[in-house]
């Protein structure tokens, strides 16, 4: 059984204009081409270190021709790619930090379900866990995958300020 998740869906209006778009998540987040793996930023909460954000899988997606033919699946070391750049996006616009956020870690990772071209994943992120050391910055964020209501993984980021 799938915990419980990060925040409430049910009180987010899903259809709004992102407050962030795929421009604005480049800006902040060195990602480009077929790498760039967020579409949009719904929401986010400051105080409770909370955030949403979006990716529109496509029949595009550089991995569907050959990530299982006939029957594409997101691998789910992209979905894992995805939480890693929403961490670093969140992190950077909470503490308003600059430079390069580099994937660090993964931990409690579960994949749930599977999802395809033509859905839309939604990735809610929970920053856990901050911290300065030696001048390096080191962040922790629980992140969930939902498509279609259903959790189809969640993981634990870890990442660092290099």
């Amino acid at each position: 059984m799938p915990p419980p998740l990060l925040f409430d869906l049910s009180k987010i209006d899903l259809t709004a204009e992102p407050i962030f778009d795929k421009e604005a998540i480049g800006k902040a987040n060195p990602q480009r081409f077929e790498m760039q793996q967020l579409d949009g930023i719904l929401w986010y909460d400051k105080e409770k270190l909370l955030v949403l954000a979006y990716k529109d899988v496509t029949e595009n997606e550089f991995w569907v021709r050959g990530h299982i033919p006939g029957r594409p699946l997101m691998p789910g070391v992209i979905m894992v790619e995805a939480a890693a750049q929403l961490s670093c996006f969140f992190v950077k616009l909470i503490y308003e930090l600059k430079g390069f956020i580099g994937f660090a870690g993964i931990g409690s990772a579960k994949f749930r379900s599977i999802v395809e071209p033509g859905q839309r994943l939604y990735l809610l992120g929970r920053i856990i866990k901050y911290k300065c050391r030696k001048h390096t910055i080191h962040v922790t964020t629980s992140v969930q995958g939902i498509v279609d209501g259903t959790m189809v993984f969640e993981a634990v980021i870890s990442g660092m300020q290099l």
